[in-house]
């Protein structure tokens, strides 16, 4: 069901005195993730902004399921469904060594056009098509 991936590696100075990856690091892959993602389907956060469209996040649900630690190599993964006037990224980051999910998370984000909430972003809306299951 995830339709995009990213590797990336842990970095020493991304992990806390226990010798995992910080909690708050863990929303910096997957902000990198979506950034990575958008840029790839020819979306540009800076293009939309300078038409004043700002996609924002309005909420964020994460479970963490397994500790990284330095040097892990992992998969950021996503897909993109749409509630309401809410695209919902849902993400998994999974350690390449094992396969074994990371954490889990659900990314609420709404679209704003010169600061007023919009019902839907066509180029948004062709994501959340791409990541629909295809039927026979």
């Amino acid at each position: 069901m995830y339709i995009f991936e990213l590797e990336l590696k842990v970095r020493d100075y991304e992990c806390d005195i226990q010798g995992i990856v910080n909690n708050s690091v863990y929303q910096q892959y997957l902000e990198h993730t979506r950034h990575e993602f958008l840029e790839e389907n020819g979306i540009s956060f800076a293009v939309l902004h300078q038409q004043g469209i700002d996609a924002v996040v309005s909420s964020i649900e994460i479970a963490y399921k397994s500790p990284l630690k330095p040097g892990d190599r992992f998969t950021s993964k996503l897909y993109v469904t749409k509630e309401g006037v809410r695209y919902i990224f849902h993400q998994g980051i999974f350690r390449k060594s094992d396969n074994k999910l990371a954490i889990k998370a659900k990314v609420h984000a709404v679209v704003v056009i010169n600061g007023k909430l919009v019902a839907a972003l066509p180029e948004f809306d062709e994501l959340v098509k791409r990541s629909q299951p295809v039927s026979d």
